[in-house]
């Protein structure tokens, strides 16, 4: 898997213990809430490194759109099938910010070492993986099985092994807003825009993104590695805090008011019974459970460091390497 320029600075898995995935969804303006968790998260990572320490220090695989890692997108092209299209090792790492309606679809043109050019035309990568967690976990998984060295000896369903760290954008808050009567009664214009909300993508999004979670949830519970796997989100956005293009300062100061409260929440789980996100007992909060990722993902550097013929700086490492 080819990384961004800007992920160069890790050293791979081969060398330590752990596969390091940061996923971020999709979620225009409400992007802000996801930013400020993660301006948390860094800020740890530089009190145990040093304040030049950065996300991509630490994180095998970042994946979101616009993230220039792994990033999901959707091909346009007729002749693509419409399949959806991941920023691998054929294809050029990429920003993109083309969500339908809002702005227009993407053309790119790629061209491999052999002097093949392939045309790209694309939309926003919502559409098919709002929340990419998954997407990372399968292209990582495919890596295993395509016997990549970085990945080695890490067998493909070693799923202990994946730290994932999945931040959300907020979603509406859980309520009675339609029935199957009033539904039965839209056209498409009804599906599009009622009542001031986009049911339709209401619905693609949120549904989306709650499966993406159940289905990590039951693999890393099963495992015994639920600690591994860390969901931050915001479920009980109402009003103008749920746009996902109201970028007036107003909002923006509300939606970093969100993201500095989620920090004070409880770390939730999926309850695999219900299908129902609630708070882990003893969890401690999303704040607390940063840091403790953020010590994890010190030492995992280090030991990457360590072990590695690249650097091999001799950095002293805890008993738990040993």
């Amino acid at each position: 898997m080819e990384r961004a320029s800007s992920l160069l600075k890790i050293q791979p898995p081969t060398y330590g213990n752990l596969i390091t995935i940061l996923s971020i969804d999709g979620g225009g303006i409400r992007g802000i809430i996801s930013a400020t968790i993660l301006t948390y998260l860094e800020s740890q990572l530089q009190e145990l490194d040093g304040e030049d320490a950065r996300l991509a220090d630490y994180f095998d695989v970042i994946s979101g759109t616009s993230t220039g890692g792994l990033v999901t997108a959707m091909l346009a092209a007729p002749n693509e099938n419409n399949r959806p299209l991941f920023a691998a090792k054929d294809i050029k790492p990429f920003y993109l910010e083309h969500a339908p309606t809002y702005l227009p679809a993407y053309q790119f043109e790629n061209q491999d070492e052999e002097g093949n050019v392939r045309e790209f035309n694309l939309i926003d990568g919502g559409v098919a993986a709002n929340n990419p967690a998954l997407v990372a976990i399968s292209q990582v998984t495919k890596q295993v099985f395509d016997e990549n060295p970085d990945f080695f000896p890490i067998k493909a369903m070693d799923f202990g092994r994946f730290l994932v760290i999945s931040i959300g954008t907020g979603s509406a808050k859980v309520e009675q807003k339609y029935t199957s009567k009033m539904a039965a009664k839209w056209g498409v214009l009804g599906w599009l825009l009622h009542g001031g909300s986009t049911p339709l993508v209401d619905v693609f999004t949120q549904a989306s993104d709650d499966m993406v979670d159940f289905h990590i949830s039951v693999v890393f519970q099963a495992l015994h590695s639920e600690d591994n796997y860390l969901r931050i989100q915001e479920d009980s956005l109402t009003g103008t805090d749920s746009s996902v293009d109201v970028s007036t300062k107003e909002n923006m100061d509300r939606l970093v008011e969100i993201g500095d409260n989620l920090l004070k929440k409880p770390v939730s789980r999926v309850n695999l019974e219900t299908g129902l996100s609630e708070p882990v007992k003893n969890g401690g909060t999303n704040e607390e459970a940063l840091k403790k990722f953020a010590k994890i993902l010190s030492n995992e550097r280090r030991l990457r460091e360590l072990k590695s013929p690249h650097t091999n700086k001799g950095f002293g490492i805890s008993p738990q390497f040993n």
